[in-house]
């Protein structure tokens, strides 16, 4: 009896490792990853008890089908813990391109489009034209916009789509990372931003 026991905690032991270091290294994804995502809902309660020890909070969002974890905010400056999730330090480009994802995401929605919501690369690069001085170079604007794209994609905001060429599928973890009170702000932020790359009067 002993032994079955203790085997059965060796077991559920060997779960919620598996599931708690796939959440150090990223997001958990339904679509991605079925097993490990029924796995995480199973053992909810013990990977949000495991990972609090560790000053992390588990995000999971069942409707949208993501998990994710994220540091708890420390108030105490004098008993900091070390940080195990590093925060992401998003250029400033890089941070446009996914408040306007965002943006479009939110429009889908409310037109109550598909769930799924693809952007095309060219629209990409349309999104960002707008906010750049007037006579930019094209080709160097498309070597840029590749760039932030493939940051993006690698954060798993987006995943590109097989055997359609320069098409994204966005991921609804960007709702986590943009939230509802950014985006009442939304028009004001690319107002401002519109401003800081617009060139100065005088300059060339």
């Amino acid at each position: 009896m002993d032994d079955r026991v203790e085997q059965e905690k060796v077991q559920r032991d060997s779960k919620l490792s598996a599931v708690v270091v796939a959440l150090c290294k990223g997001m958990v994804d339904r679509e991605n990853d079925s097993k490990l995502w029924q796995l995480l809902l199973n053992m909810q309660l013990a990977v949000s008890e495991y990972v609090e020890v560790l000053g992390l909070v588990l995000i999971l969002d069942e409707a949208e089908g993501y998990a994710f974890l994220r540091a708890c905010e420390q108030v105490d400056e004098e008993n900091k813990t070390p940080r195990l999730i590093a925060r992401r330090q998003l250029s400033f480009h890089v941070s446009l391109l996914l408040a306007l994802l965002r943006e479009r995401m939110a429009e889908s929605d409310a037109s109550g489009g598909e769930a799924r919501v693809m952007v095309s690369r060219d629209e990409i690069v349309e999104m960002i034209r707008v906010f750049l001085p007037e006579g930019s170079n094209e080709v160097r604007l498309i070597d840029q916009v590749d760039g932030y794209i493939n940051q993006i994609v690698k954060m798993g905001f987006a995943r590109a789509l097989k055997g359609a060429e320069k098409m994204f599928e966005l991921h609804r973890i960007i709702k986590s990372f943009v939230d509802a009170q950014w985006l009442a702000e939304f028009d004001h932020r690319l107002s401002e931003y519109k401003q800081l790359l617009q060139p100065k009067a005088g300059e060339v």
